[in-house]
């Protein structure tokens, strides 16, 4: 099925906001699920590659990605609407959550709500990361390249700031010969 963009700066700022509605602890899973899956305003693949541009850009992905979509289909207008979208129901519920955490702490059913939430986001975004991994998978270059990051990273403890200038040389230098 082809995308087909939102018609109005109005659905972007409805869009973001049901992803941001939804989204609290782990907003990549839902925004995956509402523009590629529900709306089709994206194919997987510009997904991914919006996703990539944004993770490079300053600040958090998905808001990046927001602006950076919203601007594509109705220019200043839509990157508002969407990075408005995305941070207004949150934005409420966190004031209105801190407000109760402040009185409610110490309560250990509280903690325990809190410790499964985290672990419920963690678990969203490790569905999400399997679902879009898939077409990885099938490209040995890029299994390479990941494998060979997390080795640099989370074992040896070589700085991110090394590894990615470094894998980003590797991925184009493998997407140019077309072995990923």
């Amino acid at each position: 099925m082809t995308p087909t963009p939102p018609r109005s700066v109005r659905e972007v700022f409805l869009g973001f906001l049901s992803i941001g509605a939804r989204s609290f602890g782990g907003v990549l899973p839902w925004a995956h699920r509402v523009l590629v899956e529900e709306r089709n305003w994206l194919a997987r693949a510009d997904f991914l590659d919006v996703l990539a541009l944004c993770q490079f850009l300053p600040g958090p992905n998905i808001a990046n990605m927001a602006v950076v979509l919203g601007r594509r289909w109705f220019g200043l207008p839509g990157a508002a609407a969407g990075f408005l979208g995305l941070m207004a129901l949150p934005f409420v519920w966190v004031l209105a959550l801190a407000a109760l955490y402040a009185d409610w702490a110490a309560q250990p059913g509280v903690r325990a709500v809190v410790s499964g939430i985290g672990i419920a986001g963690g678990g969203l975004f490790l569905g999400t990361a399997l679902k879009l991994g898939v077409p990885l998978a099938r490209k040995p270059a890029a299994v390479a390249i990941i494998a060979a990051c997390f080795v640099a990273v989370g074992l040896l403890r070589i700085s991110l700031l090394i590894v990615l200038p470094a894998a980003v040389v590797l991925a184009l230098a493998s997407a140019r010969r077309r072995w990923v």
